[in-house]
């Protein structure tokens, strides 16, 4: 390919800004056994019949409960903002809260959300492809074979309609092999119930 002088077309890393600050990557050998500890987001590229469209999905980690998501036809940070503002507001704060580090993650405008309510902010480490590998998986990468590549969507607004539809299946009723087969919703009850007993 290089030879004639051509290049694969794909979505490239995403990668901080030179003006963002940089944070630590705080998930290093830590054990996360219950949920709201550490919630994540990630960001999936969605090819449309014409053009495509971005998706934010924000999770729990223990659980891989959906919490939010958005949609948008450009990567600013705004809809990521939105979907933040109604994770904490629904589900309440988690302890650390874990991105790639992709300019919209450490944009004033998504890290100025965090600290406020006093979550510690914590980006992926460089050549750590793994260290969101949960919010990679039922983030973007369940969704994309399970939903997004077996359908055609002409617009954002069929694109959202389907994405409400699937993902209101998916937290009660998809089962993960790394939960023992339980459903993300069952995780985070029963997880929060136990806790809740405990104390």
């Amino acid at each position: 390919m290089r030879v004639m002088g051509l290049a694969a077309l794909y979505p490239k890393p995403r990668v901080a800004h030179p003006e963002h600050r940089g944070y630590p990557d705080r998930l290093r050998d830590l054990a996360i056994e219950r949920p709201n500890p550490v919630g994540a987001a990630d960001i999936t590229y969605v090819p449309m019949a014409r053009g495509f469209r971005y998706r934010v999905a924000l999770l729990d980690w223990a659980s891989r409960k959906v919490l939010a998501w958005r949609v948008s036809n450009s990567l600013d940070s705004r809809f990521g903002v939105e979907a933040l503002q109604e994770a904490l507001a629904r589900y309440g704060k988690p302890e650390i809260f874990n991105t790639d580090p992709g300019s919209q993650f450490t944009s004033e405008a998504f890290t100025a959300v965090l600290p406020a309510p006093g979550i510690r902010i914590s980006l992926d480490g460089r050549g750590r492809c793994h260290d969101n590998i949960f919010v990679g998986a039922a983030g973007g990468r369940t969704v994309k074979y399970e939903y997004l590549h077996l359908h055609a969507f002409e617009d954002g607004t069929a694109l959202r309609r389907g994405l409400k539809t699937w993902l209101a299946w998916y937290n009660p009723h998809r089962p993960h092999q790394g939960s023992e087969y339980q459903t993300p919703d069952e995780v985070y009850v029963q997880r929060n119930t136990i806790i809740t007993e405990a104390a």
